[in-house]
């Protein structure tokens, strides 16, 4: 969950106890990647005649810091992340476990937060093709399903008339 109310913003979350990866947290810096929309583009979509296979794609890294969230600090986050994820829901969950339950359910995961140092965006959607080819890319992938990234590479296209 993104927090950006703080002058840094900050991811919260938490992963299972069992994944050894929470034990890597300390004085290094973290990497989390969001990735988008991404397919594989052929090259029988383009105009062009001389062309090879690509894989367009979107994502983001987040660099920063971890901390482990534990005790109070945990069930609040937990707390917030379902207030968040249920809130404008028709029938939302109430979160009525009972308390020994719950408990056991908390002890089985490792709630972290990241302060967000750098963020660093790429994306590969043909930009360095000819106009012709994009579209050719752009309608290949509606066809196929990845409207989203034809959506992304179309806005991409547009910002370069």
């Amino acid at each position: 969950m993104l927090d950006d109310a703080a002058e840094t913003p900050r991811l919260l979350g938490h992963i299972a106890r069992a994944n050894p990866q929470w034990k890597q947290f300390g004085d290094d810096d973290v990497l989390v990647i969001f990735e988008g929309p991404h397919a594989y583009v052929s090259p029988s979509w383009y105009e062009s005649e001389q062309a090879v296979p690509t894989w367009n794609y979107v994502a983001v890294h987040a660099y920063g810091r971890a901390r482990i969230i534990d005790g109070d600090e945990l069930t609040n986050l937990v707390d917030r992340t379902v207030a968040n994820y249920e809130s404008g829901r028709a029938t939302p969950w109430k979160n009525e476990l009972p308390e020994d339950f719950r408990a056991g359910l908390l002890e089985a995961i490792v709630g972290f937060e990241i302060r967000i140092d750098r963020l660093e965006g790429k994306f590969k959607l043909g930009q360095s093709r000819p106009e012709a080819d994009a579209r050719g890319a752009i309608s290949g992938l509606r066809e196929s399903g990845d409207g989203q990234l034809a959506d992304w590479m179309e806005r991409q296209l547009e910002e370069r008339e």
